[in-house]
């Protein structure tokens, strides 16, 4: 091993790579990142160049693995397949939150539980109120969406302006909004249910139990089984993506060994190892052992997410984005954000998330089943119910399910979830960023 110190970077590739590096050290760059690729597709879709666009997600694929083969096209493989990761991050997350974090009592549950349900019952009443009985009656459960990316990222742009309760407050709100959106996927938008597959899948999601129990760390271990889940989950009729949830909630949250007893003991060794001659082999192993150790008060679970976390904030969720939000304008006007789906979509997003967010939450702090967070003014309230109303990612995968094979109903709910994300991004952050400052500075992890 070199013990010298590697070469410095030229000045001008230094230069080059600051501004990169400081985007991805924004909080708020995943996503910044996710609306600059919806508007590249917007713009791509209704340019010359829209032909390529559409032959690019389009373009047929085919996977083979053992005699087992499938066919599908680069969209099906981003929706269907990459977003499993998504939804697998996502598993995780609720699964922390619940093992150490804002959800790990019911007090602490309570208010943004209440809020969340507030936040999808009137989006979807009111989405109904303009489509009961109509073809696109199906997508009552897009507007119940929030984009947890974007809302959060709404939020960071405001430091110093949002108290950190309420930030806090909105990311329980969302990942209790995620359950509900996974559970909905699973129960109204299956293709048809087949109780042996079903019954295949139970038996893998009883192998995860057991890796679970037994506390296994290796990852492949875990990749095999979820490919097995998804797998038998999709013939199954249940949507295979919700075997990412699946798999993210059997994966192990807490440390084998209290972490006291590791650094006590880590403690010792390193001061034996200090007083040991200096060798290069030896310093390795010591090193490794070490590592080894610490490892030991490092779940699985906080390993897996900060793996996947970057793959999927800056990969996986703007190449949806960009696979779903190509739109073509041609031959549509203002007029058509009249008809009763975009409408529906919008009002939801924009009048119901808040409406239902804000009012669930005022009756039940008045009620004293829980107390405001962080003693925020109702402004503050307001305008973080406002920005809830960002149902981006989510909903567009819900409009996906809704749709199939009803390409115009789909092209005005995308029109809709643009349309209503946007003006929800918009007037929240003008609510907040002109409204009463807070009380803390939000820490947006």
């Amino acid at each position: 091993m070199d013990p010298r110190p590697p070469p410095p970077l030229p000045a001008l590739f230094k230069a080059a790579l600051a501004p990169l590096q400081a985007f991805f050290r924004l909080e708020a760059s995943s996503g910044i990142l996710l609306a600059l690729c919806a508007g590249v597709a917007m713009v791509w879709a209704n340019s010359p160049w829209a032909p390529l666009y559409t032959a690019l997600f389009e373009a047929p694929l085919a996977l083979e693995i053992a005699g087992f083969r499938g066919a599908f096209t680069f969209q099906e493989f981003v929706n269907d397949g990459l977003m499993t990761l998504f939804f697998f991050l996502v598993g995780m997350e609720i699964k922390r939150e619940m093992a150490a974090g804002e959800l790990r009592t019911p007090a602490r549950a309570l208010l943004p539980l209440v809020a969340a349900l507030g936040g999808m019952v009137v989006p979807a009443a009111l989405y109904l109120a303009f489509n009961a009985g109509t073809p696109a009656a199906g997508g009552w459960a897009i507007p119940m969406a929030t984009d947890i990316a974007f809302s959060i990222g709404c939020l960071t742009l405001l430091k110093g302006r949002v108290s950190h309760p309420l930030v806090v407050f909105l990311t329980a709100l969302a990942i209790f909004d995620d359950i509900g959106g996974i559970l909905v996927i699973a129960f109204f938008y299956g293709t048809g249910i087949h109780a042996e597959w079903l019954l295949a899948a139970g038996g893998v999601a009883l192998l995860l139990g057991v890796s679970n129990r037994f506390y296994v760390r290796n990852g492949l271990v875990y990749a095999v089984l979820g490919a097995a889940l998804w797998y038998t989950m999709h013939h199954g009729g249940v949507h295979a993506t919700l075997s990412g949830v699946v798999l993210g909630l059997f994966i192990p949250a807490r440390p084998t060994r209290p972490g006291r007893e590791v650094l006590r003991q880590l403690a010792a060794y390193v001061a034996k190892c200090v007083d040991e001659p200096e060798d290069e082999a030896v310093r390795s192993a010591q090193l490794l052992a070490i590592e080894e150790q610490l490892e030991d008060i490092e779940p699985p679970l906080n390993r897996f997410v900060h793996l996947w976390h970057g793959y999927i904030g800056y990969a996986i969720v703007p190449l949806f984005a960009l696979a779903n939000s190509g739109i073509s304008l041609a031959g549509m006007s203002l007029a058509d954000l009249g008809r009763p789906l975009p409408l529906g979509i919008i009002l939801g997003l924009f009048v119901g998330k808040q409406l239902g967010i804000f009012l669930f939450t005022w009756v039940a702090v008045k009620g004293k089943l829980s107390p405001m967070p962080g003693g925020a003014p109702l402004s503050q309230l307001h305008g973080v119910a406002v920005v809830a109303g960002i149902g981006f990612t989510v909903a567009l995968f819900v409009a996906n399910l809704a749709f199939v094979g009803k390409e115009e109903l789909l092209t005005e709910a995308k029109l809709g979830i643009l349309l209503g994300s946007l003006l929800s991004a918009v007037v929240g952050y003008l609510l907040l960023r002109f409204g009463p400052r807070g009380a803390s500075v939000p820490a947006t992890s």
